[in-house]
């Protein structure tokens, strides 16, 4: 149970903040990065599901992700030093691997193949999908950096729970374009 009843604690106030584990690191520090990142793409997906009210399924497996983002959060928070924490720390399961690939599947599943590359558009719910996409492609990088990080270990259920999210929004985006009528396809040298 988390209990929040405090919001500032001043202890940032020089740059620096605390990990899950009580370990002290810079606000700069890669699993921070890694981490914030993931943040963002919640905050994401939170301003898509302002538009998904129509799709009933995609908003529920929207309230989903923003669950399991925390939890990844939770997870990239808490290095795995090899030390007893006195309690288990939350990771990402192969399981919600697989329900996001299984989802992207069913998704595509009535959708024409694409001849073009798509860009973020088309309507506002996949406009946003989109951008929540692409900071989950960030998110991902910084994840990969810190995993090459010396000293450094991260869940490889994390790093593949990332990289199938942003797959995941790309498909939701073309579901949310009439299941890919409505996309906004790239027209190489369009504008020369």
């Amino acid at each position: 149970m988390v209990t929040l009843n405090r919001i500032y604690t001043r202890t940032g106030d020089k740059g620096a903040t605390r990990l899950a584990t009580g370990e002290p690191v810079a606000k700069t520090d890669a699993r921070v990065e890694a981490y914030g990142s993931v943040d963002e793409t919640n905050a994401c997906v939170g301003l898509a599901r302002l538009h998904a009210g129509a799709d009933g399924w995609l908003d529920a497996a929207l309230g989903r992700i923003q669950n399991e983002l925390f939890d990844l959060g939770a997870d990239l928070a808490t290095p795995d030093r090899g030390k007893d924490l006195g309690w288990a720390p939350l990771r990402i399961l192969a399981g919600q691997v697989e329900r996001l690939e299984n989802e992207i599947d069913e998704m595509n599943a009535d959708m024409a193949p694409l001849d073009s590359f798509v860009l973020p558009g088309g309507s506002a719910l996949a406009a946003h999908l989109h951008l929540a996409r692409t900071v989950s492609r960030r998110a991902e990088r910084e994840a990969v950096r810190l995993a090459g990080t010396e000293g450094e270990a991260i869940n490889a259920e994390a790093l593949k729970y990332l990289n199938r999210l942003s797959d995941w929004f790309f498909v939701a985006s073309r579901r949310a374009n009439d299941n890919g009528a409505a996309d906004v396809l790239w027209k190489p040298g369009a504008t020369r």
